[in-house]
């Protein structure tokens, strides 16, 4: 789990006094912005008796910002910006002191919710909230957006595995992804008409794929399941599934923190697995890479996948020595800095050096991305 930051003092009383202090400290940025408006949605809404009358209370956020953020906005915002003890607070005072309970106990706020990415976290890391009627009607919520990921990614992967366009060979027939448009032009300009300067196209022609031959291979994917790797999660619960289905592929999807669970059998259900995904705790990176090699049946044909922040809670000698076991016995390590839509790395970098040095690949992709590297390496 990365550390979070760490807040000089000109921060920490601009986060005490809120606007009062502006005048004299400014108004501050980055991450200590974020929790100060984050904390203004909140307890903004005290009014002079500390009731929580939002009416009357000092408007104590930084600009008008604060005050835009929706409940799953606010949620997946404190989840992003303080520990695991902190974000407790918040959401207890939240649902007890202010009666926030929008999001959790009440279906027709869900029954109203828009379904997208950002809904979708933060029902996953609210749902131990949720009472059954809620919990029931977050699950369909859940099922519509990952279908929707699941949709566009099975595309990704589909073209990804389909096989590789021969420049040299043409046909006749193909699909609108396969259209060899120069080609097409070269061979019908004989059907040019000088006086309209229009071009008839009387025949086609598209690219010939050669579809790639899969021996049998491994793929285990070890997703961090901490607070701050969610996006990763979803995500690799989705491309899970979607290499679930193609043939010649045995997939293990592997979630940890301090402690680890095997998600394999869940594999095929994507949205049964994210319910039972626990977010939170440490990180320990090594305890999941021994477990994923006590796992491959054939080395030289298993890839182990690592979606991490790489940083790590145990030593880190112990993860490095795994990692080089495994690529001297012919694996192949990836380690996946993010594995979402933006592929927005934040890791230990220094670490991540360290285990190129011992024989893995790592990088930031998007699924797609990770689609596309395994195709090649699989082949």
């Amino acid at each position: 789990m990365k550390p979070w930051p760490e807040l000089d003092l000109t921060d920490r009383w601009r986060l005490l006094l809120g606007e009062a202090s502006a005048p004299s400290l400014g108004a501050g940025g980055g991450v200590a912005l974020g929790m100060d408006q984050a904390l203004a949605w909140l307890y903004g809404r005290d009014g002079p008796d500390g009731r929580g009358d939002a009416g009357d209370g000092l408007d104590r956020h930084a600009g008008d910002q604060a005050s835009s953020l929706t409940v799953p906005d606010w949620i997946n915002a404190i989840h992003t910006l303080f520990p695991k003890e902190t974000v407790e607070r918040l959401e207890r005072d939240a649902l007890e002191r202010y009666g926030i309970d929008d999001l959790v106990t009440q279906p027709e706020v869900l029954a109203r919710a828009t379904p997208n990415p950002a809904l979708l976290q933060a029902v996953l890391r609210t749902k131990h909230l949720m009472n059954p009627q809620v919990l029931a009607m977050a699950r369909a919520l859940v099922a519509q957006v990952v279908q929707e990921l699941m949709e566009k990614l099975a595309t990704q992967v589909r073209s990804a595995f389909s096989g590789k366009r021969s420049p040299h060979q043409l046909s006749r027939r193909g699909s609108s992804a396969q259209f060899a448009a120069r080609a097409t032009l070269q061979r019908n300009l004989r059907h040019l008409d000088p006086q309209t300067r229009r071009l008839v196209v009387q025949q086609p022609h598209f690219h010939v794929r050669h579809r790639r031959q899969l021996e049998p291979w491994q793929v285990l994917l070890l997703v961090d399941q901490s607070g701050s790797m969610l996006g990763s999660v979803i995500h690799a619960a989705v491309t899970a599934a979607c290499l679930w289905a193609l043939p010649g592929i045995k997939t293990h999807l592997i979630a940890f923190d301090t402690e680890l669970v095997d998600l394999t059998e869940q594999v095929g259900d994507p949205v049964e697995l994210l319910m039972q995904v626990q977010l939170g705790g440490g990180t320990h990176i090594a305890t999941a890479v021994d477990y994923a090699a006590e796992r491959i049946e054939v080395p030289r044909r298993a890839i182990v996948v690592l979606i991490s922040d790489f940083y790590e809670g145990l030593p880190e000698r112990l993860l490095i020595d795994q990692v080089r076991a495994l690529t001297a016995q012919g694996s192949k390590v990836l380690g996946l800095a993010a594995l979402d839509e933006q592929a927005d790395p934040v890791y230990d970098r220094a670490l991540a050096a360290k285990l190129v040095a011992a024989g893995a690949e790592v990088g930031a992709m998007t699924p797609g991305q990770l689609a596309t590297w395994l195709a090649e390496k699989l082949t």
